[in-house]
């Protein structure tokens, strides 16, 4: 069963009963979006100078909320945004468009979301020429692609409520979907997580976490190109 939630900073969020989880954290769900996936991830990335299109592949789609901030955000400073998203469970546009995020972007944006959502679970749709949407209907193990991507943002329920999202196979599936240079960044840190990224060759790093979490974490997959810090 899922329900609403309003979050500590305003913001809408899902709870599901099922999984015995929210989608966002309850101290915030614009906030943690902003700060862990616009912020430490995307923002992040395009520290690097010169760059004028960025690819996005986020385990977790949900409602939709860490999509709309990046198209979002590219939009204003003139970056192309391909962007996939895996979700086992889609939500349906009807339901999403009962989140409210409509207050954190703009009308077109959200117009188009809305309408191009479901086209999006079969194939990649244009939102507008300088984004691109697919939302992948299938399991994280059973995700595939020949492409790779600048950043992931992973979003999966927590690894209490839902284990199989952060075994050692899984991230590994993952992060092979990752350009060189690519960032991985999560709203949670773990011993075994850390382990598994590192055995992978790629760098890890301690972030500030959101509202309610004092660290969060961000990979670097093996690169000498410096990124601007946070």
């Amino acid at each position: 069963m899922l329900e609403f939630v309003t979050t500590a900073d305003g913001s809408k969020t899902i709870y599901n009963s099922e999984i015995g989880e929210n989608y966002h954290s309850k101290h915030g769900a614009l906030q943690e979006s902003r700060h862990v996936f616009l912020n430490s991830g995307l923002n992040y990335f395009l520290g690097r100078k010169g760059i004028k299109e960025v690819s996005i592949l986020e385990v977790g789609f949900g409602t939709g909320l860490n999509f709309l901030l990046s198209v979002e955000y590219c939009a204003t400073n003139n970056i192309i945004l391909k962007y996939t998203g895996i979700e086992a469970y889609p939500l349906s546009s009807e339901f999403i468009s009962q989140t409210g995020y409509d207050l954190y972007v703009s009308a077109s944006v959200w117009d188009s979301f809305l309408k191009a959502y479901p086209h999006s679970l079969k194939h990649s749709v244009s939102l507008n020429p300088a984004c691109q949407l697919q939302t992948a209907d299938c399991k994280l193990s059973d995700f595939n692609s020949e492409k790779q991507y600048d950043v992931i943002y992973f979003d999966a329920f927590a690894s209490a409520n839902q284990p199989e999202m952060w075994t050692e196979e899984a991230i590994a599936h993952t992060i092979k979907f990752l350009k060189p240079g690519g960032v991985f960044v999560t709203y949670a840190i773990t011993g075994n997580l850390k382990r598994t990224l590192k055995s992978s060759g790629l760098r890890v790093e301690k972030a500030p976490g959101a509202p309610g979490k004092r660290e969060m974490l961000r990979a670097i997959k093996g690169t000498d190109v410096q990124l601007e810090s946070l």
